[in-house]
């Protein structure tokens, strides 16, 4: 009889799936921990990208410096490809936890880099290789942060209630973008605009750091969700991993790519503002603090919205809908945004855009992962999630700022995010609906 069931077992599947542990409030916290603190970071810099260019690249002119700036912001997204390579293929084979303790490690390094760096002024070039190191670290942490942690959430939550667990990972990140523009707007409000440009946010990037211990603490008490009898052939190396994917998978990992890169051009976009509003509005310091709270508030309450209706009405739905709806609203979003000119015109059109996207990244987050079987779910999101932030997540801010710089034309950052909304629609309606979907038994038919 065993033989005979191991004849017909399907291949590659886990023997052994591990129990489904309690997932209490204090673990989901812990696992989100991470994707929150990327956010977090991303706010703040994307906030304080004049100020740390003028810290670290000064130059004559500051469009110069702010571009320098950026392109040390998309420095960071070289990296991600090789973290979710190497870590997302190592949570595959050595388990989610180990996986989510180094990323998060990592990210405490990198972020202390730029933190604690001297400027230019005070050592020269030296500033710039310090700085450029701390964000190809955070990079490397953050490309295979998103695999280990997406994937234990599928595997620890109800499978009726996956997608809403799963979202938190998104609200995470607007929970960050919240905290990080109520702290930026008082401690603007208290200090100033030149203390702000100065030092203030060496504080912002401090504050991230504190949380860290936290967190390292709760995910080394996690259980373990990878499960027992793995594939040897799949789980030997990291190589065996990727070609399995490739092999298997392959078309899927091709939609999915399309797929994240409009929702990571949304997103950038969204965080871009706070430089939209100061640069091309021509908003005050002040202002332009308190456009993270919209696209916060926004990213808070949408995105749990998303995880609830993906487990309702299914993942497709979720992610072909909101999508539509950017497109149509995209560019007479920013052209009314433009005309106005107003803090309270920034504010609203943040926070729409942030709602509907938001909405969009819960589904994906939840029906890609659950398209893969567990052996290379972990890997498989990292890698695709990766290499597509990397390369659009990391260009877009400036993009967008040069395209603008260039033409003269304040509704760039419009016509480029409905590009995407296109391609990202027709992608969306290829991928396969995985409601209800058992992790194990189901997760090869995709």
């Amino acid at each position: 009889m065993a033989s005979t069931a191991a004849t017909h077992a399907p291949p590659h599947t886990p023997p052994h799936p591990a129990p489904r542990p309690a997932l209490g409030r204090k673990a989901v916290a812990a696992v989100v921990l991470g994707n929150a603190l990327e956010f977090y970071d991303f706010t703040v810099y994307a906030f304080f990208a004049k100020a740390i260019g003028e810290a670290f690249f000064p130059a004559q002119d500051p469009t110069h410096s702010l571009l320098a700036s950026l392109a040390l912001f998309g420095a960071g997204y070289v990296m991600r490809p090789i973290g979710g390579v190497l870590i997302g293929a190592f949570a595959d084979r050595a388990g989610r936890k180990p996986a989510m303790l180094i990323t998060i490690g990592l990210m405490a390094l990198g972020m202390l880099m730029l933190a604690a760096c001297p400027t230019y002024a005070q050592i020269g070039g030296w500033a710039q290789v310090v700085v450029v190191a701390g964000r190809l670290i955070q990079g490397l942490a953050l490309g295979g942060e998103v695999g280990p942690a997406t994937a234990f959430l599928l595997e620890a939550a109800p499978p009726r209630r996956r997608g809403f667990v799963a979202s938190w990972q998104i609200a995470s990140q607007g929970c960050a973008a919240l905290f990080a523009g109520l702290v930026a707007t008082a401690l603007a409000l208290t200090v100033g605009d030149q203390a702000m440009a100065a030092w203030g946010w060496r504080l912002m990037f401090g504050l991230g750091l504190a949380v860290i211990p936290v967190g390292l603490v709760i995910r080394s008490h996690l259980p373990e969700t990878a499960g027992e009898g793995q594939d040897p052939a799949a789980a030997a190396s990291t190589l065996g991993v990727v070609r399995r994917l490739v092999a298997e998978h392959g078309r899927l990992l091709a939609l999915t790519f399309v797929v994240i890169a409009a929702s990571t051009v949304s997103n950038a976009v969204g965080t871009n503002m706070p430089v939209y509003a100061g640069a091309t509005l021509g908003l005050t310091e002040t202002v332009s603090s308190a456009v993270p709270i919209a696209l916060g508030l926004a990213s808070v309450l949408f995105p749990l919205l998303g995880g609830y209706l993906a487990d309702r009405v299914g993942r497709r739905p979720v992610m072909i809908w909101p999508r539509v709806a950017i497109l149509v609203l995209a560019v007479p979003a920013f052209w009314w945004m433009a005309r106005e000119g107003t803090a309270l015109a920034v504010y609203a059109v943040t926070f729409l855009l942030s709602a509907l996207s938001s909405i969009n990244a819960a589904a994906i987050i939840v029906g890609i992962p659950e398209s893969l079987p567990r052996a290379v779910r972990s890997a498989g999101l990292s890698i695709v999630y990766a290499l597509s932030v990397s390369i659009f997540g990391g260009s877009t801010n400036y993009l967008v700022n040069w395209l603008i710089d260039a033409s003269g034309d304040r509704l760039a950052p419009a016509y480029y995010l409905a590009a995407f909304s296109v391609v990202g629609t027709v992608a969306a309606l290829m991928l396969p609906e995985t409601r209800g979907r058992d992790l194990d038994a189901d997760a090869e038919a995709a």
